[in-house]
C-alpha cells in the first residue's frame, strides 16, 4: 500500500499558490490605497481569478506538456511580479511596455537595481519551488486527464470569474478602462497581469495614431491653446534678460520638502536657503513626469509638452518634429549646449537633443571621470560642475546652458569624506541616505556659483535652477511621515510632496517669493518671456508665470491636478492650503461645503483631462510635421 500514488491536481495548487502569493505582494508590498470594502475583495479575487485563468490552458494539453507549463508559466509570472516590485520600490509606480524596451539604460541602472533588491525577496519563490518540486515526484499523480466536458467547464469558469471581477470592478469605478492614467486602479481593480494586456492594447493603439494623422487635428489644438494657454501681453519683466546667456541647473531628485527645513537641528539645503532671498522662487512648484522622470522633466521644459502617460517620448517619439525652446533661441542667435557625465545613448539623449536642435552635448567622453571622483551614478557634482568651466566659458556668447547633476540620485550613496550632515533615523536606508546628498548637491551649487563669479560669467547671465522629479516614492511613506512629524503620508500630502525648487536669478536684481502654483510646463513660455524673445507663433501647454493671464490648473500626468485653492487627486478634492476633504467625485461624499467641490474641482476635471490627451495627439500624431511655425 505504501506503492500506491497520492493524487493531486497541480493546476489547483499551483493557481491557489501563486494567487495568494500576488494577493500578499500587492496587499503588503506595493502601497496600494483602499477606500472601501469593495476595493479590498476585489483586490483579493482578482489575483486568484488570472492564476485560473492563465493556468487553465493547461487542461487542455497532454500530461508532460500540462506539468511543463504550469511550471514554466509560475516562474514567468513570478519574473513579472518581481520586475514590477523592483520598479515600484524606486518608482511607486507599474511597468509599461514602452520600459521594456528602454532596455539600454539597464547598464547604467545596476546600482540603483542592486538597491532595491532584499533578503526577504527569496520567499517569493516558494510557491514555484514546491510547483516545480512536486512536479518531479513519481509517487504523486498531478495530472488528471480532463474529458471534453471538463476542460470546456474549467475554461468557461475562468472567463465567468474574469468577467465577474471586471463587472465588480465597474460598479466600484465606473469607465474603469478609460482611466489607463492612472495605473494603480487599473491594477488594484482587473490585477497586473490584466493590467499588462490592457497596456499592450494601449501602445498598439498609439502606435497606429501617428499613421492615421493628418494637419487638421491640430486646428482645435491650437483654438484650445490660444483660448487656454497663450498669454502674448508684455509685462514689466519681458526682455529684463534680453541678451544675458542662461544656464539652467537640473537639481537631480530635489524636492521642496527640504529647502528651509532641518535635520538635527541643521539646516538640509543652507546654500539654496540663502539664494531664495536673492531670486525670483517659486514655493508651489510642482513637477509633471510620469515614467520618463529626468528625461521627461528635460521633455516638459523644452517643449512645454506633457509627458506621455508611459514610457518616455525620448524613446519613444524621438524622431518627431518639436518646436523646442533651444530651436526657437538658436533663431534667436543663441548657442545652446547640454552638460551631463553621462552616457550619451541613456534614455537616448543623443538622438533626442539632435532633433531638438541642441548644438553642444557634453557627456561622459568630455569628462576626466575616476573611482576617486565618482560615486553612485558616475561623476560627482562638484567635480562636474568644475570640469565643465572650460567648456562653459568658451561657448559664443548668447549661450543656452543646461547642467544635469547626477549625484543626488537613487540610491543616494555618497562618500563618508563627502557628507557633511549626518543620517536621518529611520527603517528607510533611501531617506536615510537622501539629506547627506541633498547636503552634497547644495554645496556643489554653491561652489559652481563661485565659479561662475570667479570667471566673470555670473554678470552676464541668469541663472535658472529646478528640481527634477521626486526622489522619495511613496513607497518610503513610512518614513516619509516620521521626518515630517505626520501620523500618515494621505493623499493630499502626495501631492503636495511632488512639489519641487523653482528658482530663477537674476543677478543684481532683489529676490521675491511667488506662491501661486506653477509647473514644469510653465518654463518654456516663462523664460522666453524674461530673455525677450517672441512665442506668439508657439504650441504650448504652459503660461509666462509673470504674466496676469495664468492658467488656473497644474496638471500632473495621472489626472491629479492642483489650483491656487484646491488639489485633486484620486478622485477627491482637498483645500489646498488646510487638507480639508471637500468631497470626493466617485463616491458623492462631501465635506463641509458641498457647493465649494462641485464649483471649484469639478468643472476642472474633463479640462485637465482633454489638455493631457491634446499633448498626447501632438506626440503620437507627429502633428507638429504638419505645421510651419514661422506664419
Amino acid at each position: 500500500m505504501f506503492n500506491k500514488k497520492l493524487k493531486l491536481n497541480l493546476y489547483v495548487i499551483a493557481s491557489l499558490l501563486f494567487g495568494l502569493k500576488t494577493y500578499i505582494i500587492y496587499r503588503f508590498l506595493f502601497n496600494i490605497s483602499l477606500e472601501n470594502a469593495m476595493q479590498e475583495f476585489i483586490l483579493f479575487i482578482n489575483p486568484f481569478v488570472t492564476a485560473f485563468l492563465v493556468l487553465a490552458i493547461s487542461v487542455w494539453m497532454k500530461p508532460k506538456k500540462q506539468l511543463r507549463f504550469i511550471r514554466w508559466a509560475t516562474l514567468i509570472g513570478t519574473l513579472v511580479l518581481y520586475f514590477n516590485l523592483l520598479f515600484y520600490r524606486n518608482f511607486g509606480d507599474f511597468l509599461t511596455i514602452p520600459v521594456f524596451f528602454q532596455g539600454s539604460n539597464a547598464a547604467d541602472l545596476g546600482g540603483s537595481i542592486l538597491a532595491l533588491i532584499e533578503l526577504g525577496d527569496l520567499l517569493l519563490l516558494l510557491d514555484v519551488a514546491l510547483v516545480w518540486y512536486l512536479s518531479r515526484r513519481d509517487h504523486l499523480e498531478l495530472t488528471v486527464s480532463f474529458t471534453r466536458k471538463k476542460q470546456l467547464l474549467v475554461f468557461s469558469m475562468s472567463i465567468i470569474f474574469l468577467l465577474g471581477n471586471y463587472i465588480l470592478a465597474e460598479i466600484e469605478r465606473p469607465q474603469l478602462l478609460q482611466r489607463g492614467f492612472d495605473r494603480e486602479y487599473l491594477v488594484k481593480n482587473i490585477g497586473l497581469f490584466n493590467f499588462h494586456i490592457y497596456d499592450i492594447i494601449q501602445q498598439s493603439r498609439s502606435q497606429a495614431q501617428r499613421v492615421f494623422a493628418d494637419g487638421n487635428e491640430l486646428s482645435g489644438i491650437i483654438d484650445y491653446v490660444e483660448q487656454n494657454t497663450t498669454d502674448t501681453e508684455q509685462t514689466d519683466m519681458y526682455g529684463i534678460a534680453e541678451g544675458k546667456n542662461v544656464i539652467f541647473i537640473w537639481l537631480e531628485s530635489l524636492q521642496t520638502f527640504v529647502i528651509n527645513n532641518t535635520l538635527h537641528g541643521e539646516e538640509v539645503t543652507p546654500f539654496l536657503n540663502s539664494l531664495i532671498d536673492e531670486s525670483y522662487y517659486f514655493e508651489n512648484f510642482y513637477h509633471q513626469t510620469e515614467q520618463g522622470k529626468t528625461a521627461d522633466s528635460e521633455f516638459i521644459v523644452e517643449n512645454s509638452l506633457y509627458p506621455l502617460p508611459s514610457g518616455a517620448a525620448y524613446f519613444t517619439h524621438s524622431s518627431n518634429a518639436y518646436h523646442s525652446m533651444p530651436q526657437i533661441l538658436d533663431e534667436a542667435g543663441y548657442t545652446t549646449a547640454i552638460f551631463h557625465a553621462n552616457n550619451g545613448s541613456f534614455w537616448n539623449r543623443n538622438s533626442m537633443y539632435e532633433t531638438l536642435g541642441i548644438d553642444h552635448f557634453y557627456d561622459i567622453d568630455s569628462y576626466e571621470v575616476n573611482s576617486q571622483n565618482s560615486v553612485g551614478w558616475g561623476l560627482k557634482d562638484k567635480e562636474f560642475f568644475e570640469q565643465s568651466m572650460k567648456y562653459l566659458t568658451s561657448l559664443p556668447e548668447p549661450y543656452y546652458s543646461r547642467f544635469i547633476t547626477l549625484t543626488n540620485h537613487h540610491p543616494f550613496d555618497l562618500d563618508e569624506e563627502d557628507a557633511t550632515i549626518d543620517q536621518f533615523d529611520s527603517n528607510s536606508r533611501t531617506l536615510n541616505q537622501y539629506f547627506q546628498t541633498v547636503r552634497y548637491l547644495d554645496e556643489a551649487v554653491e561652489e559652481f556659483f563661485d565659479h561662475l563669479k570667479e570667471t566673470g560669467v555670473y554678470d552676464n547671465s541668469i541663472i535658472v535652477l529646478m528640481g527634477d522629479h521626486y526622489g522619495i516614492s511613496d513607497f518610503h511613506n513610512r518614513a516619509m511621515s516620521m521626518y515630517l512629524d505626520k501620523e500618515e503620508i494621505t493623499d493630499y500630502d502626495h501631492i503636495q510632496l511632488q512639489r519641487v525648487p523653482f528658482y530663477i536669478h537674476v543677478p543684481g536684481q532683489e529676490g521675491k517669493v511667488i506662491s501661486e502654483v506653477a509647473g514644469q510646463v510653465d518654463v518654456k513660455p516663462t523664460l522666453l518671456h524674461l530673455l525677450g524673445v517672441d512665442d506668439s507663433n508657439d504650441i504650448s501647454f504652459g503660461t509666462n508665470l509673470f504674466g496676469p493671464n495664468r492658467k488656473e490648473f497644474v496638471a500632473l500626468r495621472d489626472g491629479s491636478f492642483i489650483t491656487n485653492q484646491y488639489i485633486f487627486t484620486k478622485d477627491s478634492c482637498y483645500d489646498r492650503e488646510t487638507g480639508e476633504l471637500l468631497g470626493n467625485e466617485n463616491t458623492g461624499r462631501f465635506g463641509s461645503d458641498e457647493e465649494v467641490e462641485e464649483s471649484a474641482c469639478a468643472p476642472l476635471i474633463e479640462k485637465v483631462q482633454e489638455e493631457l490627451s491634446y499633448s498626447d495627439r501632438i506626440i503620437y500624431g507627429d502633428l507638429f510635421r504638419f505645421h510651419d511655425f514661422s506664419n
